[in-house]
């Protein structure tokens, strides 16, 4: 049996940001630095963002009931602190912005009981219709959905990292000599 979805109202006074399970480090995760390899920190955001569309009613189900889905077309993950086997992780997830076709999110891995951030991860998804594989706007009460939360989230501060783009630091002398 599926679970009910949130009301728009219940998605509203959850939480902001939205909050996902605590989760563990399997040790096949660990690389030869003896932390978590980089690849799985992709991973657990995958499996964190996952829980969010669940709950905006875009699970499993959506797939199977509507056929649609969201594929990722951009992701930016930061690293800032290293995690080992054994730290309980969480993650906070941001609705940042939505459109009719497209969904800015933003995560913040945290350790779960002393909650010093890891890693961040901005994505851009897009809303897929699976019969011809293309984009395609969200239905009316799914885009209804997502608003509520963007509104919900939109009152927090914007979280530290969102929107960065990677560049080397230019140098002073560099810009002088550039000149």
């Amino acid at each position: 049996m599926t679970k009910p979805l949130p009301s728009l109202s219940e998605l509203t006074a959850l939480r902001a940001p939205f909050l996902c399970s605590v989760m563990q480090i399997e040790p096949q995760w660990i690389d030869y630095n003896g932390h978590l390899n980089m690849a799985y920190y992709n991973v657990i955001m995958d499996r964190s963002i996952d829980e969010l569309f669940a709950a905006l009613g875009m699970g499993p189900n959506y797939l199977r009931e509507r056929n649609c889905s969201t594929m990722t077309a951009e992701c930016h993950v930061r690293y800032i602190r290293e995690v080992h086997l054994g730290d309980p992780l969480q993650v906070s997830a941001y609705v940042i912005a939505v459109d009719e076709k497209r969904l800015h999110t933003f995560e913040e891995l945290r350790h779960a009981t002393e909650g010093w951030l890891s890693a961040t991860s901005e994505n851009m998804s897009l809303h897929i219709d699976m019969n011809v594989r293309k984009v395609a706007p969200f239905p009316t009460d799914i885009a209804e959905r997502i608003r509520a939360v963007a509104g919900a989230h939109a009152r927090l501060p914007r979280p530290d990292g969102a929107g960065r783009r990677i560049e080397m630091p230019v140098k002073a002398a560099a810009r002088a000599g550039a000149a």
